[in-house]
């Protein structure tokens, strides 16, 4: 009967309106939601979506309904405006287009089978990631967003233990929070703005069964900080709030201790499959190659600095995507446009600032040193003649070549290179000038990603001092409150009761603005160029000064009651997130052991072995050569068992340009481990790491280099004299 009576009414209104409002509110999407979710959305997302959209206009794809819903999940979690049909239809297209164009430009412009074999498997494995890319996506976005759940429950609570007002606490929470996170709670508000939802409870609970597969700790703190909503009793209501709060510290730590005791064995698997075992390897490499022929250089390039860094990655990424909510810092500058001119390099010129993008810096350094590093082929393609008059005077004088040019050893016109074919460089200064390829990609990349954050960085570390000891100065000033003090007057109480701290330091500002500058609380605190908050960027600080400018307006006495409160809540997030960092630290110091030490060390053992062997197969193949053209019994068959070793100069550029790859994944990887999805830290991380664990490379790989060609020289010198 309510059923049909429903239905009759829903008739009558379709007639007189045209429809219902209600059945078309999800296509209707808020100007400024639109805005916001550009701003937000990296820019190879937003290239995503147009790909993808334009890909589904040249084909249409149907998808199976289980395979759509579960792909259109993803793209709701991530915010895509894309149809599954679209992307099964880019990963078709692109696919096919790389398998065509790759293979006939390997045959027509190389006549390589090799690379063409290359292209078609690239074009079957990105079939296989397109249709995962979604998911992939979904993925960060989800790791980002539980970096932020604790903080978000810490807001929403924030706020409702004064004003119990659930839309309200969600837009403080959102006005606060980064992205991702911040654009989801927006997405709810403006959901019930555009009426899709009737009111915030609706859409909130619709938004928080997204995170049922993976949170659900995060949906038992609001549920609770809704359910204080309908209690009439004010004790009550706090008592729901604060174990709402409780609730996700809790479960957080118990998930993130499962997470850290199951975390070694896939640790450990990525260090052996991505270090341990190509690295040393790469040993056997220069035999190998010596006695089976086709095998060059570039092979090698496809295998460690294409398809190892690709699977190393892909192991990280899903160790990565088990991590549970956690803790994590954002990058203050995507919060405070205000800092972005400090990711720049700042001069002083008069009174006047000049800021220059670190790229041009790095791009400069690296180009020198990439030319620097090409000058032993570049001379011997336009100087043969003194490349091989320097080759002769340091092998008379020293025993060994410079650059090393030589004809190729193999007999055979079928095989490549031809006969008579000069290859090279074998010489020891061209190995050595070789050092300077891994040396420019780690300057290249470490030196942009350094002086892109070392300002930013240095900002939020001066502001993370503050908030460790912001919750004892928040308690201080609630008690001055508590006292009758007014808030203005407070502020100067307390700065001179933790004088040299950086707790003083901010509330001392804050009192200086209102005492000689005769601003008014919120300005003192709030004002873009002389406030307080300018100094110190911090989203807990700024919520909590929102607190009290929102609580001093009913009274003193609650003030004090919420900045008390606020001290506690933000002591009690510290000593979880030190627990959790408690659970990561071995499994951390062990992949920081790695990037800092093994990895470079055993590679650049590894290259200074490699050229010892090149040496003395090269040394070897020539003088077996000479007795196989004398026809010596056997020693012509012998003669075409050595092929041509890889010059020393091409392998450790290979091997170089791998150590650089391996170190930045496994910084990103443990970056991501220990502070979740933190751009700011990953990019210091990444710029340290990166040249100092590539300069130990180097510098290992030249010793060792040095020591074992000449340790191979000299063998080789005596046993031709001796025979």
């Amino acid at each position: 009967m309510e059923d049909d009576l429903m239905r009759k009414y829903r008739e009558r209104l379709e007639q007189e309106l045209g429809g219902l409002p209600s059945t078309h509110a999800h296509d209707v999407m808020s100007r400024e939601y639109q805005e916001f979710r550009k701003e937000s959305l990296p820019a190879h997302v937003t290239l995503y979506e147009r790909t993808c959209n334009g890909a589904e206009r040249l084909l249409k794809v149907k998808v199976p309904p289980d395979k759509a819903a579960a792909m259109q999940e993803h793209l709701n979690i991530a915010h895509l405006q894309v149809t599954p049909s679209g992307v099964l239809a880019l990963s078709y297209i692109l696919p096919l287009f790389v398998i065509v164009f790759g293979s006939i430009s390997s045959i027509v412009l190389f006549n390589s089978a090799f690379f063409a074999f290359f292209f078609v498997l690239v074009g079957l494995i990105l079939i296989i990631l397109l249709q995962r890319f979604p998911q992939y996506l979904a993925n960060n976005w989800r790791l980002k967003a539980s970096n932020q759940m604790v903080l978000s429950v810490f807001y929403v609570v924030t706020y409702m233990r004064h004003t119990s007002n659930l839309e309200n606490a969600i837009g403080f929470a959102a006005e606060h929070l980064a992205p991702p996170l911040s654009l989801d709670l927006k997405k709810v508000l403006w959901d019930v703005e555009t009426e899709k939802f009737e009111n915030i409870k609706e859409s909130l609970d619709v938004y928080l069964e997204t995170w049922r597969k993976w949170n659900n700790e995060f949906i038992e703190a609001f549920h609770l900080i809704e359910s204080s909503l309908f209690e009439t009793e004010e004790k009550r209501r706090l008592e729901l709030l604060d174990k709402s709060l409780d609730v996700i510290l809790q479960e957080t730590y118990e998930k993130m201790l499962h997470y850290a005791h199951n975390l070694k064995s896939p640790i450990t698997t990525l260090h052996m499959l991505g270090i341990i075992l190509p690295v040393l390897g790469l040993v056997i490499l220069p035999l190998v190659v010596s006695f089976i022929g086709g095998v060059k250089w570039y092979h090698l390039a496809m295998l460690y600095n294409v398809f190892l860094p690709v699977i190393v990655y892909y192991l990280g990424r899903n160790i990565l995507s088990t991590r549970p909510t956690g803790y994590g810092d954002t990058d203050i500058a995507e919060v405070n446009p205000g800092l972005k001119k400090y990711r720049n390099v700042l001069f002083k010129i008069g009174r006047s600032e000049v800021s220059v993008n670190p790229l041009i810096f790095s791009i400069i350094l690296g180009a020198i040193l990439f030319l620097i590093a090409l000058l032993p082929p570049i001379l011997h393609a336009t100087s043969p003649e003194t490349v091989d008059a320097l080759d002769n005077q340091t092998s008379k004088a020293f025993g060994f070549k410079l650059f090393d040019y030589r004809v190729t050893a193999n007999v055979d016109p079928a095989l490549s290179p031809p006969p008579g074919t000069i290859i090279g460089p074998y010489g020891m200064l061209a190995s050595v000038l070789s050092l300077l390829i891994p040396l420019a990609a780690a300057f290249g990349i470490g030196l942009y990603a350094r002086l892109r954050s070392k300002n930013v960085i240095k900002i939020r570390e001066n502001s993370k001092k503050l908030e460790d000891e912001f919750a004892a100065a928040l308690f201080q000033l609630g008690n001055r409150l508590a006292d009758g003090i007014p808030a203005e007057a407070a502020f100067g109480r307390v700065a001179d009761m933790m004088p040299d701290t950086i707790s003083g330091q901010f509330f001392n500002l804050v009192s200086t603005n209102i005492r000689k500058l005769g601003m008014g609380l919120r300005d003192a605190l709030f004002n873009p160029r002389t406030g307080a908050l300018a100094f110190y960027p911090s989203a807990i600080i700024e919520s909590s000064m929102k607190v009290l400018i929102e609580s001093i307006r009913k009274g003193p006495l609650i003030a004090a009651q919420a900045l008390t409160n606020v001290s506690r809540y933000i002591k009690e997030i510290h000593a979880v997130n030190e627990r959790l960092r408690d659970l990561m630290a071995e499994i951390i110091s062990d992949m920081k052991s790695q990037i800092a030490f093994l990895t470079p060390a055993i590679s650049g053992i590894v290259i200074g072995i490699t050229s010892m062997i090149t040496t003395i197969m090269g040394a070897l193949s020539g003088q077996v050569s000479k007795l196989g053209e004398q026809g010596a019994g056997q020693v012509s068959t012998i003669a075409n068992l050595f092929g041509d070793s890889i010059p020393t100069y091409y392998f450790q550029i290979v091997v170089g340009v791998y150590v650089v790859q391996i170190i930045y994944i496994l910084t990103v990887i443990a970056n991501s481990i220990e502070n979740g999805a933190d751009k700011l830290g990953e990019r210091y991380a990444i710029g340290q790491n990166v040249i100092r664990s590539t300069l130990l490379y180097c510098v290992i790989a030249l010793i060792v280099m040095v020591i074992f060609n000449f340790i191979a020289i000299r063998i080789m010198t005596a046993t031709l004299s001796g025979s």
